[in-house]
C-alpha cells in the first residue's frame, strides 16, 4: 500500500476489526440456527470492531474527534479533523451468515472527506482512496464503468424497512427506473455498494436515509475513481440530509433524473 500515514493507519485499522469479525463471522453461522439467535453475539462483535478501530486511530491521532455508529460523537482537541467509522456494514448480512459486510473509515478535514477506506475482509479486498491521489482496490486503480446507456447499465440500492417512511418513493423509483435499465440490486451494504460503483461493477446507485458513517468512505473512493455524487433532493447534502445518488460520469444525469422525478 502506498498513501499517506493518515491512509495506512486507517487501513490497518479495518484489517484489524476485519480480522476480529471474520472470526466471530464463523460462529454466528452457527448461533443462526440456535433457539437464542445470533442478535446479541453480533451486537457484541460489532462493538468491539468500533472498540479496536477507535482504540488504533486515537492512539495514532489523540487529537482527532470520532464519529462511530455504535459509540456515538467524540468531539478531539482538534476541531477540524474526525475520524467517521462504521465498524459493521451490512450488519443484517452478517447476522444471517450472508458473506457481504464491510469495515468502513473515513477522515473529514474541516467538513470535507479527505481519505477513505472500505474493507471486505470475506473477499480480502480493501477499497481506498485519497483526495486527489485517485482510488484503489488493494494495488489496483479504480475507474468507474464507462457504460453510457441507462439499457446497459446494472443498478444497486438499499430498500427501506421496518418502520422507515421512504419506502413510498423507493417503490416509485424502481417503477419508474426497472423499464429503463439492465437490472437493479439490493446488496445490503452502502458503503459496498458505493465501492463497487468505484470498480465498475455497478454503474450507479441511490439511497435514503442513509447514515454518515456508511456513506463517507465510499463517497470519495467513487468520485477519486472518476464518478459523480450528490444528493437525490435539491437543496440537500448527502451527509447532511442522508440521500445519496452515485454513478459514472457518463449516466449521472440521466439516472439522477429518473430516482429524483416526482410520482
Amino acid at each position: 500500500m502506498v498513501g499517506s500515514a493518515n491512509l495506512n493507519v486507517m487501513i490497518r485499522a479495518a484489517r484489524k476489526a476485519g480480522r476480529g469479525l471474520l472470526k466471530d463471522f464463523a460462529e454466528v453461522e452457527q448461533l443462526q440456527v440456535s433457539m437464542k439467535g445470533p442478535g446479541d453475539f453480533v451486537s457484541r462483535a460489532d462493538r468491539q470492531a468500533e472498540q479496536t478501530v477507535r482504540e488504533m486511530l486515537t492512539e495514532a491521532r489523540p487529537t482527532y474527534g470520532f464519529l462511530g455508529e455504535e459509540g456515538g460523537e467524540q468531539a478531539g482537541e482538534d476541531p477540524t479533523r474526525r475520524w467517521i467509522v462504521d465498524p459493521l456494514d451490512g450488519t443484517s448480512n452478517y447476522l444471517h451468515g450472508l458473506p457481504h459486510w464491510a469495515v468502513s473509515i473515513a477522515l473529514e478535514h474541516k467538513g470535507q472527506i479527505v481519505a477513505g477506506v472500505v474493507h471486505d475482509p470475506v473477499k480480502d479486498e480493501t477499497f481506498w482512496a485519497e483526495r486527489g491521489e485517485g482510488a484503489w482496490l488493494n494495488d489496483r486503480r479504480l475507474r468507474v464503468s464507462g457504460r453510457s446507456r441507462l439499457l446497459d447499465c446494472l443498478f444497486v440500492t438499499g430498500i427501506p424497512f421496518g418502520a422507515k417512511k421512504t419506502l413510498p418513493a423507493m417503490l416509485a423509483d424502481l417503477a419508474r427506473l426497472s423499464p429503463e435499465c439492465a437490472g437493479i440490486r439490493r446488496s445490503g451494504s452502502a458503503s459496498l455498494d458505493l465501492a463497487y460503483v468505484a470498480a465498475g461493477r455497478y454503474d450507479g446507485y441511490w439511497e435514503r436515509e442513509v447514515f454518515p458513517w456508511d456513506m463517507a468512505a465510499g463517497m470519495l473512493i467513487v468520485t477519486e475513481a472518476g464518478g459523480f455524487v450528490g444528493p437525490i433532493r435539491e437543496g440537500h447534502k448527502p451527509m447532511e440530509h442522508g440521500d445519496i445518488v452515485a454513478a459514472n460520469s457518463a449516466i449521472f444525469e440521466k439516472f439522477a433524473d429518473v430516482v429524483r422525478a416526482r410520482p
